[in-house]
């Protein structure tokens, strides 16, 4: 039988992403990186440039207009002054950073980057995504850019331009200046921007992406067209042939059960409830979760098996459960036709005698 194990997704930092674009002949900023200030001090003179923008770098949006628990205002800073950049990395450095998307806490940052800041003439927006319905990778772009793609979308459809990409031909020179030409590019721009394109499929096709998207693909004053900013989604069934690529993968800023979690293999998702869901399949571990707030209960978790789960897998998911605080009753929720429930039930015997768990059988599995 062929057991398909869950996986989670990879993230990486800005950085992270820069440096893969930077290794494919992608255009973007100058940058170094840094983990202590004096660090930072040295790259922002070795830049050399009229002006830098430092970045903390966490994976959460919102990064400007977060706050540190060092009191600094702003993950975010533009500086022409290079010892302004020490100063600032002194604040970063060592200390939480919490914005929208982080926890109450905040998020420790441990790496910044120290950039050239580039001034942007006009911001488009470009992206090369897999696409169910056309069966493989298209090309989306719009004159746009900077701002939320889906409410251009919503608000200007016209402004979007999608084009099919042929994964025997790869981009044509065709396909590219046309698309450079529906940004907005023009002159020698339209052939700058084009080069850009097409070397952006080669990451898509490099590093086995679903997604890249730069928002915003940007041109200076000084005729250049760079990529500002760039998020990288991959295929996860890909690892095998990325091990350098997900060997970058920082699991230091998640939930430390969701990432022990994902060392088994398990899918699991940390909810603010008492009651604990022990479930096989993910539409399942959904309709429990939703059985229990029906009910007037609060789910503690999503969990979900697999379809293939081994008895070490069960164990490990019974201790990540118990090891919640939070949790007084465990609902066991199990396929019979889609487990080894044998082996689930022995995996489970042993942490049950050490625990004073009510539990709860939703179906007769065992």
């Amino acid at each position: 039988s062929v057991r398909i194990n869950p996986q989670r997704w990879l993230n990486l930092q800005e950085y992270q992403s820069k440096e893969l674009m930077q290794s494919s002949g992608v255009a973007v900023q100058r940058f170094f990186v840094a983990g202590t200030a004096m660090d930072a001090l040295e790259a922002a003179k070795r830049l050399k440039a009229k002006e830098i923008v430092l970045k903390a770098q966490i994976l959460a949006g919102g990064r400007g207009k977060g706050v540190f628990t060092s009191g600094l205002k702003g993950g975010v800073h533009l500086t022409k002054d290079p010892a302004a950049v020490g100063q600032l990395a002194k604040q970063m450095l060592g200390f939480n950073l919490t914005t929208k998307q982080t926890p109450k806490e905040g998020v420790k940052v441990n790496t910044v980057m120290v950039a050239e800041a580039l001034d942007i003439s006009r911001e488009t927006y470009f992206a090369i995504l897999m696409d169910r319905a056309c069966n493989g990778p298209v090309m989306v772009g719009s004159p746009q850019g900077g701002v939320d793609i889906e409410e251009v979308a919503a608000s200007s459809p016209e402004k979007i331009f999608k084009e099919v990409i042929d994964i025997f031909q790869g981009v044509t020179d065709e396909q590219a200046l046309c698309m450079a030409a529906n940004l907005g590019f023009k002159g020698s721009l339209e052939r700058q921007a084009a080069d850009q394109i097409k070397k952006l499929y080669d990451l898509f096709l490099k590093v086995d992406a679903t997604q890249v998207e730069v928002n915003p693909l940007g041109e200076t004053p000084e005729g250049q067209v760079v990529c500002f900013d760039a998020k990288i989604n991959f295929d996860d069934n890909a690892e095998f042939r990325q091990k350098e690529i997900f060997a970058m993968d920082n699991t230091s800023e998640g939930d430390p059960i969701e990432t022990e979690a994902a060392k088994y293999d398990l899918k699991y998702i940390g909810l603010d409830g008492n009651i604990a869901c022990f479930v096989n399949g993910a539409g399942l571990a959904m309709a429990t979760c939703d059985i229990i707030d029906l009910h007037g209960g609060k789910p503690a978790n999503f969990l979900d098996l697999g379809g293939g789960v081994q008895e070490s897998q069960v164990y490990q998911a019974f201790k990540l459960l118990s090891a919640d605080p939070k949790v007084f009753v465990v609902i066991r929720h199990v396929q019979a036709n889609s487990s080894k429930t044998r082996a689930m039930a022995k995996a489970f015997a042993s942490p049950c005698r050490m625990n004073s768990f009510c539990f709860i059988n939703l179906n007769e599995t065992w």
